[in-house]
């Protein structure tokens, strides 16, 4: 038997519908009848996840701050600038593709807290609102503990607060 090579040969079977090569189907466009959600595109930046993502990883209980220590420190001075405000996304590193994101966290827990049981809380959390606010599927959220705050952290120095 042989190929054919190129031809437009067609079976003339009665109880097969047939196409004939080379017809294109076309599509329908979208108009007043498509669904919204084939009404264009969206497209969610980088920046969108990593603050959604670094404010849900601080709402959970255990989590003192985000970011390794240089972060933090930039931070802290970025935050005392006239105009400077907290950065959301402080600690979190995200790749977004079209349908799914993965996500890095630098986490600071506090000292008492199971790191095991934070990172799980964390894990959930971030999930649940990254998936609900963006439709993203999170494929993996991936969280570095650098550092333990300890209690007595929280007490200025008061060499700080003196004035010479």
């Amino acid at each position: 038997m042989t190929e054919p090579n190129g031809s437009t040969r067609q079976k003339s079977d009665p109880d097969e519908p047939s196409i004939g090569v080379g017809t294109t189907l076309q599509t329908a466009r979208p108009g007043p009848q498509e669904p919204p959600e084939t009404r264009g595109r969206t497209t969610i930046a980088d920046g969108v996840v990593e603050k959604i993502a670094g404010i849900a990883a601080r709402e959970v209980p255990g989590v003192n701050a985000l970011g390794g220590g240089f972060t933090r420190t930039m931070g802290a001075v970025r935050d005392r600038v006239p105009g400077g405000h907290a950065s959301a996304g402080r600690g979190v590193k995200v790749e977004v593709g079209e349908k799914q994101t993965a996500i890095d966290l630098q986490v600071v827990v506090e000292y008492g807290v199971s790191i095991t049981e934070v990172a799980t809380e964390v894990r959930e959390n971030v999930i649940a609102a990254v998936e609900r606010m963006t439709g993203l599927e999170v494929v993996e959220v991936n969280l570095a503990v650098n550092d333990v705050h300890l209690p007595d952290e929280d007490t200025p120095q008061a060499s700080e607060d003196r004035v010479l």
